[in-house]
């Protein structure tokens, strides 16, 4: 038997076992994975076919999704803006200019707002930190992110340590941060 003969031997040969087997848990892997709108990667479909009472090894999933360019879906993580720098008020100049060291305590104060998710809505957080001693010495919570929340830690710093003359206070400059005169706030 030449070449050819053996290519057509092999051409009409039944499909394995394996082979059949492969294309089941193919249709099963697409099926799973678009139950659930393309966001199962192997892990989870692994734990499905399980669920379901298939005997399927992971490694055997993981394969035959490579093979076929089956992928979970993958979505870009929020990222909430708390910092708005372009809101055309003055800002005050940046004295640190990144060179964030200080020498004792109460000389420079760094602000930031971050958020947590909850239940019930977004809850922001205010916090003033230290920059020598790199603690918290002021925070306040709210649910809001208006300009009571950075003055409230703020305030709660400031009558917690009782600086002296020449703290900088540094923020991002965004707009919650942009006092029209610490001096209207009690604070000089």
């Amino acid at each position: 038997m030449g070449v050819l003969g053996r290519y057509y031997a092999w051409r009409r040969r039944p499909e394995s076992p394996r082979a059949v087997a492969n294309r089941a848990l193919l249709a099963d892997i697409r099926r799973i994975h678009e139950q659930h709108r393309d966001r199962y990667g192997a892990p989870r479909i692994y734990a499905a076919l399980r669920a379901e009472g298939r005997s399927v090894g992971r490694g055997r999933i993981e394969r035959l999704m490579r093979r076929h360019r089956i992928r979970a879906a993958t979505h870009r993580r929020f990222r909430m803006v708390t910092t708005d720098s372009n809101h055309g008020q003055p800002v005050a100049d940046n004295l640190l200019d990144q060179t964030f060291i200080a020498t004792r305590p109460n000389e420079i104060w760094l602000a930031d707002i971050s958020y947590i998710p909850t239940d019930e809505g977004w809850l922001y957080l205010a916090v003033v930190l230290d920059l020598f001693a790199r603690k918290v010495v002021g925070w306040a919570m709210r649910d809001h992110l208006r300009q009571e929340l950075a003055i409230a830690a703020l305030t709660m710093a400031i009558q917690r340590q009782r600086p002296g003359r020449g703290l900088i206070h540094h923020s991002d400059r965004g707009s919650q941060s942009r006092f029209k005169r610490l001096s209207q706030h009690g604070f000089c």
